[in-house]
């Protein structure tokens, strides 16, 4: 059996005025940049879903798959009001950066509507196909910044961030069932004219 050594106690000495390496502090201020500067990324990427949004629910066929972008956008509304709450507690000004990425899935749910006929099941297929596309960014995205605050020991901010992540896993959830349900097997059914 191994020999175990024994652990020195502090010695009665304060723990906070223990030093930390200018290094460890720069990585952490590194990450709480990098925190701020994608926080900015996802503001961005919420407002612009509020503008997408209801061109889905427009093109949208069936009135279950429009009322579902219509509730999403009302859960969206709320997550734009967290982010604002996460960049207070930050002491952050909120402001937005341009997301390539929504922007880029943006862009491709506009070509789904323009490639894919009016009041067609297969365009309310692809309009969820394309909407988990957004989903899977955003859960991506929100686990990651929740990890993040975790990491910079702003588990208020984490569990702020948690809430929109849960939301977003929840709205997934809601677009496979919707699919499933009947979407899939009706667009499934359709033939070209």
């Amino acid at each position: 059996m191994a020999k175990q050594t024994p652990i020195k106690k502090n010695q009665g000495k304060d723990i906070n005025k223990i030093p930390i390496s200018s290094k460890v502090l720069q990585q952490q201020t590194k990450l709480e940049e990098f925190f701020v500067d994608e926080l900015k990324d996802v503001y961005w990427a919420e407002k612009h879903l509020t503008k997408a949004l209801p061109k889905m629910k427009k093109a949208a066929t069936s009135k279950e798959l429009a009322k579902a972008f219509k509730n999403h956008l009302a859960v969206t509304k709320t997550h734009i009001i967290r982010l604002e709450q996460v960049f207070e507690l930050m002491g952050k000004k909120p402001q937005t950066k341009k997301c390539d990425a929504m922007e880029g899935i943006s862009k491709e749910c506009d070509s789904i509507i323009a490639d894919t006929g009016k009041g067609t099941f297969i365009r309310d297929a692809a309009l969820i196909f394309g909407a988990q596309k957004v989903e899977h960014y955003e859960i991506a995205t929100y686990g990651t910044l929740a990890q993040f605050a975790s990491n910079l020991g702003r588990e208020d901010i984490a569990d702020i961030l948690h809430q929109t992540l849960e939301e977003e896993k929840e709205t997934d959830k809601n677009l496979t069932v919707l699919a499933l349900a009947h979407i899939n097997a009706d667009a499934q059914s359709e033939v070209d004219e």
